[in-house]
């Protein structure tokens, strides 16, 4: 280190120090606690050993990695137990050394492993030292011991089972390492005994049904009763199954099952058949013979008669005759009819005794209504009902009744009030009838109705039919008031053949005694004759479309405007104000089509009063109003 003086006129002074820098401290550190390791865990493991830390140095060297030495073994209180010293070294740049010690314990507290023997049942005879049949220990094995286990086994006290020769106790193995570490198993060995007895069962059997099939010198008895652990007297004991009917009601057969049983259990069991027979034919008396109605039950016994006095000579309850039908034979009509009913008693042994009846079958009732039917009914002519469609039955057959109808009407055309009386006679296969009426009493009326429209002389030709309702029957004939104005079989009425004026037309028909009358009054004008131009007098517009294809007022036509030059706007109405037309620059070509299809039969307006509205455009006229009526008849 130089120093340096200097005074005021610049004289300079300069002497030196020495100054040396030295490390003498060893480094510092925080050795790992003492720790015991299990034989098999890893001693290089410092997670599990633990490792230095807080390495620090006075010159503040962060590079410092202390080291280790393990030394010599010190053995523990087991072949597998042991301890040695850790020591750990740490130096710093300069050679200063610090050393510090841990201790490591190894220690083996974890017992061996091995796999028992499965439960096992022997048999009460078999050998329960003999390892072959009661399984062994396997897969032996030690975390540390690398030497051959071997495991060792002490019997328990036996406890007894459900029977003399059956019992039951508990193996319990033991595997014990080098350093006295225990595992221990148990195991369930059963006694059992299984082996059933045996005998010799008495042979099949046939008694009389009057024996007593509880004497065994009859049926027989069991023998050689004997058992391979049972050293008693067993004794075979028997149950009866449920009797099997024979081929008649006193014959039967049942199995008598014997049974066998040993100490513990085990049973034997075999089957002997025992056959009851009966060889004497029972009697009873038949019913008389008897006739029923053909709807009557034939199986009904209560009307048929019954077989009675059944008796049989070993038979003690009430014997059942069956009977069979024989093939019918044709009576006088398709439901009458006789058969043969054969009874048939047979008791226990197939004895068997018949007897016969006959029964015979008539048909004595007519059809009935199954339908509602009012017998009287009051109506106007427009709601005649239709003829109802009736269901009939009989009693004994639905398939094959003839039904006939018939209607007769008083009406004679005059519009009076009249009666319609409908009759259906139901007639059976066997021709008994039944007769069902209905009368109507039929109200007339007449219904009328009402047209008023105005026509000019000069509009051709007026189709009356045209007024018709669609539906209405065309076949009639229009009639006029005025006996000087005439109408076609067509329904047409010229109008330039007449003065100008009301005329009135009647169309009437009759239909189930109802008066149908359609009035027609066509008013008559002049309105349509062309008069000279300047005031508009000289227009001719439509009063009547009918657009029904005879050639007549098929359009609705303004005529009288080219000669005086005006061009035609036109708007149509219909009664409620609603626009249904309009053109401008119109050329007499709307035949009463509705812009909507809505409104109208496909497009089609509907009869009746329609109104225009007619402007002449540059004629200084004010605009034209009025109706006129459309026909689609």
């Amino acid at each position: 280190r130089t120093w340096t003086l200097t005074d005021a006129c610049g004289n300079v002074t300069t002497q030196t120090q020495t100054i040396t820098i030295e490390d003498t401290t060893a480094p510092t550190f925080t050795v790992p606690a003492a720790v015991t390791l299990e034989c098999d865990q890893d001693i290089t493991d410092l997670t599990l050993t633990g490792d230095v830390s807080d390495e620090a140095d006075n010159c503040g060297n962060a590079a410092l990695e202390a080291t280790y030495t393990d030394g010599a073994s010190t053995a523990g209180s087991c072949a597998n137990a042991s301890s040695f010293i850790r020591t750990w070294t740490l130096t710093d740049a300069c050679g200063n050394v610090t050393t510090q010690t841990q201790t490591i314990t190894i220690e083996d507290t974890t017992a061996p492993t091995f796999t028992a023997p499965a439960e096992v049942t022997l048999e009460c005879d078999q050998d329960i030292t003999d390892l072959t049949l009661t399984g062994d220990v396997s897969d032996e094995a030690d975390n540390c011991d690398t030497g051959n286990l071997e495991a060792t086994y002490t019997d328990g006290t036996s406890t007894a089972g459900s029977c003399a020769n059956a019992s039951s106790f508990i193996r319990t193995w033991t595997l014990t390492d080098a350093c006295g570490n225990v595992t221990t198993q148990t195991q369930t060995i059963t006694i059992e005994d299984t082996t059933a007895p045996t005998f010799t069962v008495p042979a099949e059997v046939t008694l009389e049904c009057d024996q007593d099939i509880t004497d065994l010198t009859l049926t027989g008895d069991v023998s050689d009763e004997a058992d391979n652990c049972d050293t008693g007297n067993l004794e075979a004991t028997y149950t009866d199954g449920t009797s099997t009917a024979g081929s008649c009601a006193n014959a039967s057969s049942f199995i008598r099952t014997w049974t066998l049983t040993d100490a513990c259990g085990n049973v034997t069991t075999q089957t002997q058949t025992i056959n009851i027979v009966d060889t004497t034919a029972p009697t009873f008396t038949v019913p008389a013979a008897v006739t029923l109605e053909c709807d009557q039950d034939i199986t009904d016994l209560t009307l048929t008669g019954d077989v009675s006095d059944e008796a049989d000579n070993c038979d003690t309850g009430n014997l059942e005759a069956t009977y069979t039908d024989g093939a019918s034979t044709a009576g006088s009509c398709a439901n009458e009819s006789s058969f043969i009913r054969t009874w048939t008693l047979t008791d226990a042994c197939g004895n068997v005794t018949t007897q016969t009846q006959t029964i015979n079958i008539e048909d004595t009732t007519a059809p009935t209504l199954v339908s509602n039917l009012e017998t009287s009914i009051t109506v106007i002519c427009s709601n005649i009902p239709n003829v109802p469609s009736l269901e009939f039955t009989d009693n004994c057959t639905t398939d094959t009744i003839e039904v006939t109808f018939n209607e007769t009407n008083s009406f004679n055309g005059d519009g009076n009030d009249y009666v319609i009386i409908r009759e259906w006679t139901a007639t059976d296969e066997c021709g008994n009838t039944s007769v069902f009426t209905q009368e109507l009493n039929v109200i007339s009326e007449n219904f009328v109705s009402e047209f008023t429209e105005e026509f000019c002389i000069t509009d051709g030709e007026i189709n009356l039919f045209d007024f018709l309702a669609n539906s209405t029957n065309a076949s009639g004939i229009w009639v006029s008031e005025d006996p000087d104005v005439t109408v076609d079989e067509s329904g047409i009425f010229d109008p330039s053949s007449v003065e100008t004026g009301e005329y009135i037309f009647t169309y009437t028909i009759s239909e189930n005694g109802c008066l149908d009358t359609t009035e027609v009054k066509i008013r008559l004008n002049d309105d349509c004759i062309v008069l000279p131009c300047g005031n508009g007098d000289g227009l001719s517009i439509s009063k009547a479309v009918t657009p029904n294809g005879d050639q007549y007022n098929q359009f609705f036509t303004i005529d009288g405007t080219k000669e005086c030059n005006f061009i035609v706007d036109v708007k149509i109405f219909n009664r409620y104000g609603a626009i249904i037309f309009e053109a401008n620059d119109y050329q007499n070509d709307w035949s009463a089509i509705s812009p909507d299809s809505s409104i109208g039969n496909k497009g089609q307006l509907p009869n009746g009063t329609y109104y225009y509205v007619v402007t002449l455009r540059n004629s200084g006229l004010k605009p034209i109003a009025g109706p006129f009526y459309i026909g689609t008849k």
